[in-house]
């Protein structure tokens, strides 16, 4: 559905007094993290699920504010899409018509889908067309009703923290080993010579650039397989359906890059299950037991709660990325990327503390 058939969508399911409430915070958001001009900016959001509607709501949120900025967008809503589904045909066409460097807003309760006729990366297919976006994703963990702990981890003072995001980019461009450890037990070894991290600040005002609103992170692969040691995680943790809250830790135990064993209670087992699953499917089963990721959380109003887009960027947090990535400068291919965050690390970079 498109347009008035979105709108009134949201209107008949008692859920537009939250997306424009939503819209008072993006219509801030936008000029400072995108800078529109005349482009046409695409929206595509989906309907979720019963009570689990943030998707739609976001997106009708960002239509709404684009509305009062008096820019040129669109919206769409899709049918929810997981892992090995293919996007609407009516959002591939929208995003083929789109001419060159124009701008596009996802929000989706899981993923965007396959848009294979344009290539297999929405990202590497954005930047070829110097498109500039903002996504956020598996925003169906959460309910409809809190949405406001997206909109609160949205609302930040985007300069100073981008500020923080130049300097500590700086302190780990060049060098060559980051150590974290935690009181909750973690201890282990990344290597990153030769490797440039990655910003995730808000800043997607250039064109061909984009990434996650909630913004607030610092990533980068490994070089090689130079990960080992022991990885407590006990914020959260994805598996490829959903975003558990940890109760009980999960312990890793990483050797070359490669997890060898995985520890615990119930979450460990769901961790376990989705490893295994993508194994069985995988062309390169290895894969997708590798330590692919480090992200620092960077967003001082960001909070783990059980929705993954927010968790890996709260501030006082580290996560390890499980699986894919070739898609951020990495040479690891797989069937999942799953973002594992651990809380109070304890970061050395060429063994000098770091004080964020």
């Amino acid at each position: 559905m498109e347009g008035v058939e979105c709108l009134k969508w949201i209107k008949d399911n008692n859920l537009y007094d939250i997306s424009y409430k939503a819209s008072q915070i993006l219509k801030k958001v936008i000029p400072t993290c995108l800078a529109p001009k005349d482009e046409k900016i695409l929206i595509v959001g989906d309907t979720g699920s019963d009570g689990r509607c943030v998707s739609a709501v976001l997106s009708c949120a960002y239509y709404l504010a684009t509305e009062q900025l008096k820019l040129d967008s669109k919206l769409i809503f899709q049918s929810p899409k997981t892992r090995g589904d293919d996007a609407d045909s009516n959002v591939v066409t929208s995003l083929s018509e789109l001419k060159q460097g124009n701008i596009i807003i996802l929000n989706m309760s899981d993923k965007l889908g396959g848009i294979s006729e344009l290539g297999k990366s929405f990202r590497k297919w954005s930047k070829k067309k110097q498109h500039r976006f903002v996504s956020a994703m598996s925003l169906g963990d959460l309910k409809t009703e809190k949405i406001e702990m997206i909109t609160d981890a949205i609302d930040i003072p985007y300069r100073a923290m981008q500020n923080q995001h130049d300097e500590l980019k700086r302190k780990i461009d060049g060098a060559k080993e980051i150590r974290v450890t935690t009181s909750a037990g973690t201890d282990f070894v990344y290597g990153i010579d030769g490797i440039s991290s990655i910003k995730a600040d808000g800043n997607y005002v250039d064109d061909g650039t984009g990434g996650n609103l909630p913004a607030g992170e610092i990533y980068l692969p490994p070089y090689g397989k130079s990960v080992n040691g022991r990885i407590i995680i006990d914020g959260s943790s994805r598996t490829h359906e959903h975003t558990i809250l940890i109760k009980e830790p999960i312990e890793l135990i990483v050797e070359e890059g490669n997890i060898v064993k995985i520890n615990g209670g119930d979450e460990a087992k769901q961790l376990s299950k989705t490893i295994e699953w993508a194994a069985s499917t995988a062309k390169n089963p290895g894969n997708v037991r590798r330590i692919c990721e480090l992200g620092i959380g960077l967003n001082p109003k960001a909070k783990i709660i059980g929705a993954m887009i927010v968790d890996d960027k709260s501030l006082g947090t580290a996560h390890v990325g499980i699986g894919s990535n070739y898609w951020f400068g990495g040479s690891i291919y797989a069937t999942i990327h799953l973002d594992q965050v651990f809380r109070d690390p304890k970061i050395y970079i060429d063994g000098q503390l770091l004080k964020l």
